[in-house]
């Protein structure tokens, strides 16, 4: 009686420690996505403009499920510790970073840590609170995003343009190592000590597996042709790992991918479904900045303020859908997220320069709803599904799929952009005498050379950037239909917990 009166207690601050770690990756977020336009126009480089997200969300892909079972292993606080220390680490070396390349070094430290975080964080809440709680829980854990949403466009335009792109790095230091204190001070966990078989095996070919496949997606139509004996050479070590990947997790005593899982119809859609709005989110946050600044020309600051709508309306969701899955159950809940979804993608589909920031902003903002809508009812749902024993894996698992759709998205809708700035190029700028390659977009992200450029060169470096954007975003409302239709699969009741765990 005495104990779980003082885990009452501590609860409060078990939960202010995470939403401090969450806060500290969702600014991080927010804020370099802002930034990277001064970044470029420091650095140089547009053409590798994807790969810093790519590079960051590789690693955040391979290693939150690494992070995942280890933390079902050997319990939540020590995992989550080394992931954020890591994360630190990452931060301080980008802020030194003197070259696009070192920062693209930089980011994958980073991402190494950070896939501890998120869902880490995530599984602790599911740990400490009853299902009927978590539905409430999670408007606060989305509030996060919201507040990081006002709070890291607005700081980091301040510091783009008043201090250095640099700091958006460095502001993670402090919260990362209150997150520490707090979890240390506060969450206290019965892990049973016992030897365990690590997935050694699984962890190398999983990693082989996304990487190589990332950079054919990158690289592909820009640095080697699609059908090449290079892209064949890649594509065939890519599925060649991923099938021994499968193999080895079959034999594996304690793989950090069990299968089982994916057996309930409820976790594999809503992970399917994750994959989906990952490659969508990512083709929203990393290229909107890029359009408003370098095609619409406005500040920094107005360009992250179009990203601040998406993480306003996630929240504002989270709470609403919340309320949804204790009346009117989880499938309905993320069907009306995913037609949200939908009419976000249309009005990214349709967005032209004249159309102005607000409705960029419109846009980010139903997208934020719907996937506010969505990941709330895939969390709740997946965590009442399963066993403590696997709930670190299962929560890893579907935060897995989003991230490896980021990172699908970003390669495959970087490549598209890139592929299309370079035909446009080449249709367009010889007739006029102009030498333009990918990388001369780097003068549309630096406010001086842009206005110190000749007004034709100035319209096609624009009109070049804008044909890209709008391939990008159909392609965007394409993965939007197809999460729908994920959805629509969801089975009507809910699931039995498997292994017969819960609380």
């Amino acid at each position: 009686m005495k104990d779980n009166k003082k885990r009452e207690t501590v609860k409060p601050f078990v939960l202010a420690s995470v939403m401090l770690a969450m806060f500290m990756g969702a600014v991080e977020a927010t804020i370099v996505s802002t930034a990277m336009p001064a970044i470029v126009g420091d650095l140089g480089g547009f053409v590798h403009y994807s790969w810093v997200f790519s590079a960051y969300l590789l690693m955040n892909s391979v290693t939150v499920l690494i992070y995942g079972k280890l933390s079902d292993l050997f319990g939540r606080k020590p995992i989550l510790t080394f992931g954020i220390i890591v994360f630190l680490i990452g931060s301080i070396l980008c802020g030194l970073a003197e070259s696009m390349r070192m920062l693209i070094i930089f980011r994958l430290i980073q991402g190494v840590g950070a896939g501890a975080v998120m869902p880490l964080a995530t599984t602790i809440i599911g740990d400490i609170y009853s299902r009927e709680e978590r539905a409430k829980i999670q408007g606060y854990l989305s509030s996060v995003w919201g507040i990081s949403a006002i709070m890291g466009p607005a700081i980091g335009g301040l510091l783009v343009e008043f201090v250095s792109w640099r700091f958006v790095f460095w502001v993670n230091i402090p919260l990362g190592i209150l997150a520490i204190a707090g979890l240390w001070l506060y969450l206290h966990e019965n892990v049973e000590k016992r030897r365990h078989n690590i997935d050694y095996g699984g962890a190398v070919l999983l990693t082989i597996s996304i990487s190589t496949f990332m950079f054919l997606l990158v690289e592909g139509g820009a640095q080697f042709s699609w059908l090449s004996s290079t892209a064949g050479i890649l594509i065939s070590v890519s599925l060649l790992a991923f099938l021994l990947f499968v193999l080895q997790e079959k034999n594996a005593n304690e793989p950090i991918m069990p299968f089982n899982i994916w057996r309930e119809r409820s976790i594999f859609v809503a992970n399917m479904t994750s994959l989906a709005t990952g490659m969508m989110l990512i083709g929203i946050s990393s290229f909107l900045p890029a359009f408003v600044q370098g095609v619409m020309e406005r500040s920094p600051i107005v360009a992250g303020f179009t990203l601040t709508a998406m993480s306003i309306g996630w929240p504002i969701a989270s709470m609403i859908s919340g309320r949804m899955l204790l009346t009117v159950g989880y499938r309905r809940t993320s069907i009306a997220g995913g037609l949200v979804l939908i009419a976000g993608s249309i009005l990214f589909a349709t967005l032209t320069p004249s159309a102005g920031p607000l409705w960029a902003a419109l846009g980010s903002f139903f997208v934020g709803v719907g996937m506010g809508l969505t990941s709330t009812a895939f969390i709740v749902s997946i965590q009442s599904t399963v066993s403590w024993e696997q709930r670190g894996i299962a929560t890893a698992a579907n935060m897995f799929m989003r991230n490896l759709g980021n990172t699908i998205g970003a390669a495959l809708l970087g490549g598209i952009l890139n592929s299309r700035l370079k035909a446009h190029f080449e249709e367009n700028a010889a007739g006029k005498g102009e030498n333009l390659s990918v990388d001369s977009v780097n003068l549309l992200l630096n406010e001086h050379k842009r206005q110190g450029m000749e007004t034709g060169v100035k319209s096609l470096l624009q009109e070049g950037l804008t044909s890209g954007l709008q391939s990008v975003y159909l392609v965007v409302l394409i993965f939007s239909l197809a999460s729908f239709v994920l959805i629509l699969a969801l089975p009507k009741r809910e699931q039995k917990t498997i292994n017969g765990g819960g609380m």
